[in-house]
């Protein structure tokens, strides 16, 4: 059994304060309009998992995967035929559609999406009428849709996180210096044995200044090296670990601890084929083999060819009912 401080420590890391927030008018509007049941509170909180060996067992099979992207049109004619304006919001990553609806979607239309994805890393669709049920069904014709142990959920929708930075605030109070939540560049699930794919943001509440939100492409970090620096880094494997620390069941009083997975340092997108630099300063531990001084330097010169370029960073303003969604292979946000 661990000592109570410990213990307390791992549960308020894990489990924090069940506070509760007037829900914001339009989320409201949106949530009963979609049938959602609002009567036992919003959001739904999972019961989370207290020890590592319970995470480790979290979707830890291979699994086989065929990227939408990869058996789309390469033309995109169903998508942007059907658009009414196709900006592409930087020269290397980021375009915004207009006059589409993603719950209006053919198939053909949701494959060659995947495909931009693939290829702009980041793609916004704004002032969408869409329901959690149908950005879950969306989500689902990508691939399989990853319901989270421990973040708050749509009552009755598993796998719709809900991200309320308020609430947030209320369980870890933040300021300029921590300002907690996804402030850091990141990217979804590095410690998964198969890392997240394609990642579903809609925002229906939205704050009048500030809450941008920023991406930056691994395909462009990547050309950014030279080429002799990339064979360095070519076939070599990183650690990446958690974003949350958990109790080991057989050494407790040990303390925290995070679930540490092995991944390619490049990784080669499967409907692009297009190498991108997946590091970041968040979750990458170490590079293997490497003494941990070696490691470092590597790792702190890649971290700074993504966070320091701004040409390869896009800055997106949201609006209320905007979607945006991003490649988790290809992109740090």
């Amino acid at each position: 059994m661990a000592p109570a401080p410990i213990l307390d420590s791992i549960v308020d890391t894990i489990e924090p304060r069940k506070e509760t927030l007037p829900l914001p008018e339009p989320a409201r509007q949106r949530l009963l309009k979609a049938g959602i049941d609002l009567s036992k509170g919003y959001p739904y909180r999972p019961s989370v998992p207290l020890y590592l060996q319970d995470v480790y067992k979290i979707r830890d099979e291979e699994r086989l995967y065929q990227d939408a992207g990869a058996r789309a049109d390469k033309s995109k004619k169903n998508l942007f035929s059907a658009a009414t304006k196709v900006t592409d919001l930087t020269t290397h990553i980021g375009t915004e559609i207009e006059g589409l609806q993603l719950k209006d979607l053919t198939p053909q239309q949701r494959d060659e999406l995947a495909l931009l994805i693939a290829e702009r890393s980041v793609v916004f669709f704004r002032n969408q009428d869409l329901t959690p049920q149908q950005q879950k069904e969306l989500g689902e014709w990508f691939g399989e849709v990853e319901v989270h142990p421990q973040t708050p959920q749509v009552p009755g929708v598993p796998g719709v996180t809900v991200i309320w930075p308020d609430l947030f605030t209320l369980e870890r109070p933040a300021d300029f210096r921590r300002p907690g939540g996804a402030s850091n560049w990141h990217s979804d699930l590095v410690h998964e044995r198969q890392p997240a794919g394609i990642t579903h943001l809609h925002n229906d509440t939205v704050p009048p200044t500030g809450g941008d939100t920023l991406w930056a492409s691994g395909y462009s970090a990547y050309e950014k090296l030279s080429p002799e620096f990339r064979k360095i880094i070519d076939g070599k494997y990183a650690v990446y670990r958690s974003a949350h620390p958990y109790l080991d069941r057989q050494d407790p009083n040990a303390g925290p601890k995070y679930i540490e997975r092995t991944h390619p340092l490049v990784r080669v997108h499967p409907a692009t084929g297009w190498k991108a630099l997946w590091v970041n300063r968040s979750m990458t531990v170490r590079i293997v083999g490497l003494d941990k001084a070696e490691s470092d330097v590597i790792l702190n010169y890649l971290y700074d060819v993504y966070e320091k370029n701004v040409d390869i960073q896009v800055r997106f303003k949201w609006t209320p009912g905007t979607s945006a969604l991003w490649d988790n292979r290809s992109v740090i946000s």
